[in-house]
């Protein structure tokens, strides 16, 4: 018994039948009798599997939308890092005065000192961070105590900087992970405050604009794959679903026009085997989704369909040097396959293919 699942976009079939008996969609049979029908040019088995029809939407592979770095440091830019450059917790994201400005990762930015006496989720994020950074000597908690700034004491000295033992937007900015640098919008001896550089994250994702009428399939964590230009194709999963819809720009309206018509989302879809993405940074790709599926139907070739001459199809039927018509009813069609029921037709049993 041969089992498996078969994708596909989507499959149309047209057929014309007058005044035949059956008409071979993937032949030229116009016998019109009822006699036995010689024996067919082939034959193979009718198969038990999963059928499914994917449908494929353009996409773009990037690190997603840039976001500026606003530094709070004070004096004058002595380092940047280069476009394209990576930065983790604990490194730095440029120099002014050549002091470090230190990336660390959380939800919180730094608004406000954090110093001996001080307590919020603030402070539970930079001790997270500090130890993290390999740090100890203090609790991971609200409070921010002796404890904390004597570690933050070692830490400013293996920085090289002044040993406060408080922390604020001149030494650190936060951001969700490890970044990459996008574009440079400032430069070495400009003043050290204000957007220097906009960032992504590190990883690759792919986004996908979609119709807000035909988005139903994006949900969280549904499969996908994506084909890159190469035609290689690497699995993907969703991960975000925009919940604004956006006017597609190339969609022409008149002046004021409050249509909806054209409207889009955003879909992000996650890859999670990076490697397989080669050195690819940004480009564009197709994106499948699965558009309906059949599971554990009995499945033909659709060149094994006939149409019958009272409407419908059918299939012929080779058992013991003989062959039958028998009619069946169809459902999806996927992969140059169809699902096929009724009639009597069985898992294993032996069909033609028509001349």
């Amino acid at each position: 018994m041969k089992r498996g699942v078969i994708f596909s976009g989507v499959a149309l079939v047209a057929v014309a039948a007058a005044g035949v008996a059956a008409v071979g969609l993937g032949g030229d049979r116009a016998d019109g009798t009822e006699e036995q029908s010689t024996q067919p040019a082939s034959t193979i088995q009718v198969t038990r599997q999963t059928l499914v029809q994917a449908t494929t939407v353009e996409g773009e592979l990037s690190h997603g939308d840039p976001v500026p770095l606003a530094s709070q440091a004070q004096g004058t830019v002595t380092w940047l890092p280069a476009v394209g450059a990576t930065i983790s917790r604990g490194q730095a994201l440029l120099r002014a005065d050549e002091r470090p400005v230190v990336l660390l990762y959380g939800a919180l930015p730094i608004y406000r000192p954090l110093a001996s006496g001080v307590e919020g989720a603030d402070v539970q994020q930079f001790e997270q961070n500090l130890r993290e950074l390999g740090y100890t000597g203090f609790t991971i908690d609200d409070e921010y105590t002796s404890s904390t700034a004597n570690a933050v004491k070692r830490w400013q000295d293996d920085l090289g900087v002044t040993e406060t033992g408080t922390v604020d937007g001149s030494l650190v900015v936060v951001a969700s992970g490890a970044v990459r640098v996008a574009e440079l919008t400032g430069r070495v001896g400009a003043p050290a405050g204000g957007e220097l550089y906009t960032f992504t994250g590190t990883t690759r994702i792919v986004t996908v604009p979609v119709d807000a009428g035909e988005a139903g399939w994006a949900v969280k964590n549904a499969p996908v794959t994506v084909t890159l230009p190469d035609g290689k194709e690497v699995a993907g999963k969703v991960t975000a679903v925009g919940t604004v819809a956006a006017s597609d720009d190339s969609q022409d309206g008149p002046p004021g026009s409050t249509s909806t018509d054209g409207a889009q989302i955003e879909v992000t879809v996650a890859v999670a085997d990076q490697r397989a993405l080669g050195s690819l940074q940004q480009t564009p790709v197709d994106v499948a989704y699965v558009a309906e599926e059949r599971t554990d139907v009995l499945t033909v070739p659709v060149a094994a369909l006939l149409a019958l001459a009272e409407g419908g199809y059918g299939l012929e039927v080779v058992e013991g040097g003989a062959s039958r018509y028998i009619a069946v009813d169809t459902g999806l069609f996927a992969d140059g396959r169809v699902e096929v029921s009724g009639g009597g037709i069985a898992e294993g049993m032996t069909v033609g293919l028509p001349k």
